[in-house]
């Protein structure tokens, strides 16, 4: 297993982190200071914990992380936004500690992704774009108070004192009715000066 032998996972680690930075040393080259956010990303997480124990994250994973978005930060003035699906509230800490500037997409229905929790523990570190409403169960099948309170809460609390992009935490699916969305939007127009 690629986790588990050293030699193999590392191997694979420098060609990846290798390539991401010419990568990046291209698009930089071409686009210099217009460049504000970087995006990078990996689905750490689960519904319910992550994808792989914290401990190899932060030996195996979050070392090229480091190299990744110091270099990108070394050249830019660009917010590294790191996207990953899932709980990752165990792994926030190393997201920041490597650079990461904004989290996406703050899936607030997954384990330990309390709203009032990640703004208390890691609000003054880390922009959260994302976590405005749950796409999985209240925005396609919530009722209009439903979607309401959550939009209102959400940028209640993740807006204060600012670092928030009110986003949905997924995608828009085909499965939310249209009534549901201008449900959201007209909330959000209503309280956006968070």
């Amino acid at each position: 297993m690629l986790g588990t032998n050293d030699k193999r996972s590392t191997g694979f680690m420098e060609k990846l982190l290798e390539n991401k930075l010419k990568c990046w040393d291209s698009i930089i080259g071409a686009l210099g200071d217009l460049i504000d956010v970087a995006c990078e990303g990996d689905d750490l997480g689960t519904q319910n914990g992550p994808f792989i124990d914290p401990e190899m994250v932060r030996k195996k994973i979050k070392p090229y992380y480091k190299k990744l978005f110091d270099h990108i930060h070394s050249k830019t003035r660009a917010k590294i936004y790191f996207h990953s699906c899932g709980s990752v509230v165990k792994l926030i800490p190393d997201l920041i500690d490597a650079g990461v500037d904004i989290l996406n997409p703050v899936q607030i229905s997954a384990a330990g992704m309390d709203p009032v929790y990640l703004k208390k523990e890691f609000g003054k570190d880390i922009c959260f774009w994302g976590g405005g409403i749950d796409t999985q169960k209240i925005l396609p099948t919530g009722t209009k108070k439903q979607i309401q309170d959550q939009v209102k809460r959400n940028t209640e609390i993740f807006g204060k004192d600012g670092g928030f992009v009110f986003c949905t935490v997924h995608n828009v699916q085909n499965d939310v009715p249209v009534e549901n969305f201008v449900t959201m939007w007209e909330t959000l127009m209503e309280v956006r000066n968070y």
